[in-house]
């Protein structure tokens, strides 16, 4: 690899003061430009606004509903779990308040995940990535530890200059408050996350007496392992270099989306200002830097739009705080599309284009999904019924000729009470059921399934040799619980090839 030596800057003096976190990584960054660079610091300011206060007010919803969900009671009967939302792998279930899953039904999770994405699709085209500031779970467990990292280290420049501080008492127990907190924060990550999967009031006393699953242990030690690396140490990184969506996202924007924009037309041409000076011939920025040091991903975004920005809007309130104090209108960085800004510069009236091609498609499959969605959950029935015919014997001739098949049937009771069954059954006239330890009936039978069960009921259908023209006669069994009726077609062998 060739090596570039520059030797027309003059060199820094040696041991002029303290350094940096920051400073000492940047010298020790790849000067041949390969594909990973080595993380820089980032101290970024504590600012004061409408954004700030609308990611305060996310992240206390978002962190609430992740940790108290689990503990939500939800009344059931018999033996099923009274937890509100459960993953239940043991019993091969999923319970969402009134809503029960079973894994036949694994369609309407992979559905509500196809929403989920043409919703984010649509979001980013028309706002960009208001996910990624304001929802992501890496956006909003990061903002928790930096706000955790100001109570024990202080804000930006506390912390900078902690960090190029020699070591000390105070340095030390500042740093070992700060990570037992942040440890302390990802065990409850990880806690709260097998909370899910198993009753919690009944997991969280086996856990600490070691006789709670292995997969619990495993799971929470491998969610607090990722969010203590992830959240305290990594941060702007996963976002730049482990996420796939900042690329995905590209694809997605264009110039009539809406963004955080630096409006070049009203800033430029930037400069430092002082109080009392005249305005005439530049613009609004006075280079002050507010909002490269308010962001969390240490970008510039007078630069313009970059992979790196996750349009958490924190720049927003940093220029807004500038340009109070000094006296000029604010929104000179603000939710802008590319096409506005040009259309400004050019001495024309902004044009905002929300309603475009990508966003109708978007739109309109987004609507399809969830239409597909509601009629199938609003015509999901609470029984289901399967009938499997014996095959071997596929038949049995009795001692008077008439012709006996073997069923079983096995009916799944999927709604929260008891249920007696009635069952029909034609296609063969004058057909005789009967279960095992039972007599033969011209009639119905009747037995119960228990809820959230499946049960096998054996069933024989027996036929007079003189009904039975045909060697196949297709058969249908009704099911009827009150006003709950379902179907499924079978087949009746007469025996009539083989006399």
């Amino acid at each position: 690899m060739t090596t570039v030596i520059d030797r027309t800057r003059t060199p820094e003096p040696e041991g002029s003061g303290p350094v940096s976190a920051a400073a000492r990584a940047r010298k020790k960054a790849d000067p041949g430009g390969g594909l990973y660079k080595a993380r820089t610091p980032i101290y970024p300011k504590l600012v004061h606004g409408t954004w700030r206060n609308i990611k305060w007010a996310l992240l206390i919803l978002t962190l609430g509903i992740y940790y108290l969900t689990p503990w939500i009671r939800w009344d059931r009967p018999g033996g099923l779990p009274d937890q509100a939302v459960l993953v239940d792998f043991t019993g091969r279930r999923f319970y969402f308040f009134w809503i029960q899953l079973w894994p036949q039904e694994v369609y309407f999770i992979t559905g509500l995940l196809v929403m989920g994405a043409l919703a984010l699709f649509l979001t980013t085209a028309l706002f960009g990535r208001l996910w990624c500031g304001y929802a992501c779970p890496q956006t909003v467990w990061t903002d928790l530890y930096i706000y955790v990292e100001r109570l024990f280290e202080g804000d930006r420049n506390a912390r900078m200059k902690l960090d190029a501080s020699p070591m000390s008492f105070n340095k030390a127990w500042r740093k070992s408050g700060k990570h037992l907190a942040w440890l302390g924060i990802a065990f409850g990550t990880g806690g709260a996350w097998i909370f899910y999967f198993h009753d919690a009031p009944t997991l969280i006393r086996t856990f600490w007496v070691g006789q709670a699953p292995m997969t619990a242990y495993v799971s929470c030690a491998v969610l607090t392992g990722t969010t203590y690396a992830f959240a305290g140490w990594m941060r702007e990184q996963v976002c730049t270099y482990m996420c796939p969506w900042p690329r995905i996202q590209g694809a997605m924007l264009d110039f009539n989306s809406l963004q955080v924009t630096y409006r070049k037309d009203r800033g430029e041409p930037r400069g430092p200002h002082k109080k009392g000076q005249d305005w005439t011939g530049r613009g609004d920025c006075i280079d002050c830097n507010a909002c490269v040091v308010a962001c969390p991903m240490g970008i510039d975004i007078r630069d313009g739009a970059q992979l790196e920005c996750i349009n958490c809007g924190l720049c927003i309130d940093a220029c807004n705080e500038i340009m109070a104090r000094v006296g000029r209108p604010k929104g000179l960085i603000f939710y802008d599309t590319d096409n506005a800004v040009t259309q400004r510069s050019c001495g024309q009236k902004p044009t905002y284009h929300l309603v475009r091609s990508r966003t109708i498609y978007y739109a309109v499959a987004f609507s399809l999904v969830s239409a597909i969605m509601l009629w199938g959950f609003l015509h999901r029935q609470e029984i289901d019924l399967h009938v499997l015919r014996d095959r071997n014997p596929t038949f049995v001739r009795l001692h008077d000729g008439s012709i006996r098949n073997g069923y079983t049937l096995k009916v799944s009771n999927r709604g929260f009470q008891t249920r007696t069954f009635e069952v029909d059954f034609t296609g063969v006239p004058h057909a005789r059921l009967k279960t095992p330890g039972a007599a033969a009936t011209d009639g119905e039978i009747t037995f119960t399934v228990e809820p959230n069960q499946t049960r096998a009921v054996r069933v024989f259908v027996t036929g007079a040799q003189g009904d039975l023209e045909d060697a196949n006669l297709p058969a249908t069994f009704t099911l009827v619980s009150g006003d709950l009726k379902v179907t499924a077609k079978s087949t009746f062998l007469s025996g009539a090839a083989n006399p």
